[in-house]
């Protein structure tokens, strides 16, 4: 039997640093390690950590992401919030969920 995309349920990644501003947008920080980018830091004076602020859609699905709430449920939400313009609702969202787990900002 196969598992059902929108039956998993997402967690922001442990450790991740992350804050939700006044006006609800999420800013994501992310360290950058290693050889390469430590020489980058260096030379081209490259930030230590890089800041990723979501949108108005992002931001809304980031905060929505609890570890308890499955895609589908989550879905639901962004369909209340936002109506017609979240559509296509569930294709849109799971290629965004598959997005966050490549970049390694959530787990499943």
């Amino acid at each position: 039997m196969k598992n059902n995309f929108l039956d998993r349920i997402p967690k922001v990644k442990e450790g991740l640093k992350w804050e939700k501003g006044e006006d609800e947008a999420v800013t994501i920080f992310v360290e950058n390690k290693g050889f390469f980018n430590r020489l980058f830091q260096l030379i081209l004076k490259k930030p230590k950590v890089t800041q990723i602020h979501l949108e108005e859609f992002g931001s809304f699905i980031w905060i929505c992401i609890n570890g308890n709430d499955s895609i589908y449920d989550i879905g639901r939400l962004v369909g209340e919030r936002f109506g017609d313009k979240a559509e296509p609702l569930y294709p849109r969202l799971a290629e965004y969920m598959k997005m966050l787990a490549d970049y390694g900002f959530i787990t499943f």
